[in-house]
């Protein structure tokens, strides 16, 4: 008999607040396919993703997550159709545009990383906007990647230290992390895939070495807070071990001990 699957109020109940992950960042995948399946054009698949995204932002809000990064065009999707591209860049503004208001509301703090200058002026305009007009809000970062490859991210960073003086001889981790885009913001905890890809795609490369990653077949329009939910909860049963052993960790799966957080921290 298949196991009965558990309801929302039973997730909600089951989240531990108190061992959520900090930084939650994701892969929104599926917009197009979900939009072919149902014979509809693909840009009807991106509006629906778009309300996923004020739908997951909210939620992230409210359960107490800091940080919220979302890959939301990546450096190959240049490549995708001109009039997709131009219906994508409209939507970003938009969005940007009505949900200051709404950011300021609740405290969040909008940032993005990635080669902004990419971006057609317009949106240029209202990610700058977006960004210096809730740099002052203390409550959950939403960070966008836009126009954003791992790779060139690392490479801008030697970029920038070349420029800065150059690569000293005894570059440490932490120093070398401050100067990629991510500057400022820990790693991030969880990582999330849907559609059921299992890669990661030149998405936060140097940044996700401990993350834990969690892959689903959903669709991301169909991203919905139960979805969310298991996903931490997923998170949640994991043992976390950033490399020591477990006579080191000594308390429950999930549950980090303090060994293990200083080592986290350290990465960070």
């Amino acid at each position: 008999m298949k196991k009965k699957e558990p309801g929302i109020t039973e997730l909600r109940e089951s989240i531990d607040r108190e061992n959520l992950p900090q930084h939650v960042a994701i892969i929104m995948d599926g917009n197009g396919r979900w939009a072919v399946r149902r014979g509809m054009p693909r840009i009807l698949g991106h509006k629906r993703g778009g309300e996923t995204v004020r739908s997951v932002v909210e939620q992230c809000r409210k359960l107490g997550v800091r940080v919220l990064t979302l890959y939301a065009f990546s450096d190959e999707n240049w490549g995708r159709p001109r009039r997709e591209i131009s219906f994508l860049m409209d939507m970003l503004g938009s969005y940007l545009k009505s949900e200051i208001a709404r950011m300021h509301a609740n405290g969040i703090r909008f940032r993005s990383i990635g080669r902004i200058e990419r971006l057609p002026k317009t949106a240029q305009k209202w990610v700058e906007k977006a960004a210096a007009e809730t740099a002052e809000n203390t409550g959950m970062v939403l960070n966008l990647a836009l126009s954003y490859g791992g790779r060139g991210e690392i490479l801008e960073a030697i970029r920038r230290m070349e420029a800065a003086g150059g690569v000293p001889a005894d570059l440490t981790e932490e120093q070398f992390a401050s100067h990629l885009d991510t500057a400022g913001l820990p790693d991030p905890d969880l990582i999330i895939r849907t559609s059921g890809e299992k890669r990661i795609s030149n998405f936060l490369l140097w940044q996700s070495a401990y993350a834990e990653l969690y892959f689903t077949d959903v669709l991301w329009p169909d991203f919905d807070e139960k979805e969310l939910l298991t996903a931490f909860i997923d998170f949640q049963r994991r043992q976390r071990r950033f490399g020591l052993t477990e006579e080191q960790l000594g308390g429950d799966a999930g549950q980090p001990s303090p060994a293990v957080s200083s080592a986290h921290k350290s990465r960070q």
